[in-house]
């Protein structure tokens, strides 16, 4: 009895003894979406850019200007005095209205209604924060916002979908600069 005791135990010994296996992982990942999500962000890009030169292309008598920001626009109304354009912390009182780029209306001046926003300091898509640095009160410009400067990828989670490019008519009423 005795061996066959010692035999469980030097068995049990000798198992216990191995040395623990690194676990291998089930899949492997490469750089293969990266890369993918890459190229077709290129695609859509192109696709709207194309898009942008064929409603700038439509409309020769219209002065469209490039932004530094990525984006295309023109003065409905421009205001020629010098005057104020917002800066951080400024409150800039202003309308907007949304289509796509089918001129399709998304959303209307009465459900955007007027809307008063600290610059830089508050939610608002990277486009129409990027063109309203770009206004003075009393103007209105069209921006042409492809979708990356607009709701990009996400939408707003309610009219605008995945990957829409959109028109805003913007208007600034007033600016109130920050006084710090």
């Amino acid at each position: 009895m005795n061996k066959v005791v010692f035999f469980l135990l030097l068995v049990c010994l000798v198992a216990g003894c191995k040395s623990p296996e690194a676990r291998r992982p089930i899949t492997v990942k490469s750089g293969s979406f990266i890369k993918e999500s890459a190229e077709r962000n290129k695609k859509l890009y192109e696709k709207e850019q194309q898009k942008i030169q064929n409603i700038i292309n439509a409309n020769p008598q219209t002065n469209y200007l490039a932004s530094e920001s990525g984006f295309w626009y023109f003065y409905n109304v421009k205001v020629e005095q010098d005057t104020i354009t917002p800066k951080f912390g400024d409150i800039v009182n202003f309308n907007y209205s949304t289509k796509d780029f089918n001129g399709n209306s998304i959303y209307s001046l009465a459900e955007n209604k007027t809307r008063n926003y600290a610059m830089d300091q508050e939610e608002l898509f990277t486009g129409l924060r990027e063109g309203l640095k770009l206004m003075k009160p009393g103007e209105t410009i069209t921006f042409l916002f492809p979708s990356q400067k607009a709701y990009g990828y996400y939408g707003d989670s309610n009219k605008i979908g995945t990957n829409t490019p959109l028109v805003c008519e913007v208007t600034v009423n007033t600016i109130i600069q920050n006084q710090n």
